[in-house]
């Protein structure tokens, strides 16, 4: 099945919760409303049509630009993104699926944006939702063990994100 196809059939099934794509770039993509991505992942794995059975990865991406005076060039509003790899074994096609999220939630800085877990769902979510949570701060509702996986439990922030301020020291190691 073709990106066009796969969109369509998502269009007809999710009307306007699916919120945007691309789909004639090297990676095709579908933009999926947070409050919908469950309902559409279980679809894309347990329509036959589809059959996507196969979670490559998920991504964090921060769409921010520290610096004012670039942020004012910037094409864009700053904003964090979840992307999900998609893959049918079974069909031979694949797609990412996107969802775009507020930097933070309810515009309160440090109140981590959220997004449903699909570890549910395909079970390797799991690991890669925990590394997205812990380098970007994006919070996987739902996951069934959300916790820090690559920094100490008592790491203060998320390095990946693009105003992270790695800090001075830590433990009474001196970073610098």
């Amino acid at each position: 099945m073709s990106p066009q196809e796969i969109a369509q059939l998502l269009k007809d099934q999710f009307g306007d919760r699916i919120t945007g794509e691309a789909l004639d770039v090297l990676d095709p993509w579908i933009a999926v409303a947070p409050e919908a991505l469950h309902e559409v992942m279980e679809f894309l794995r347990n329509d036959e049509r589809l059959a996507m059975d196969f979670l490559h990865c998920v991504s964090g991406v921060d769409y921010f630009e520290p610096d004012p005076k670039k942020a004012k060039r910037a094409k864009f509003e700053p904003h964090m993104e979840v992307l999900y790899h998609l893959s049918s074994m079974k069909h031979g096609h694949r797609i990412v699926i996107k969802v775009f999220l507020p930097r933070w939630k309810n515009d309160r800085p440090g109140e981590l944006p959220e997004v449903p877990s699909v570890a549910d769902i395909w079970p390797t979510a799991n690991w890669h939702e925990r590394e997205v949570y812990d380098l970007m701060g994006i919070r996987f509702v739902g996951h069934p063990d959300l916790r820090r996986i690559l920094c100490p439990e008592d790491w203060v922030g998320h390095p990946l994100r693009k105003d992270y301020e790695f800090p001075d020291e830590y433990h009474g190691i001196r970073a610098r």
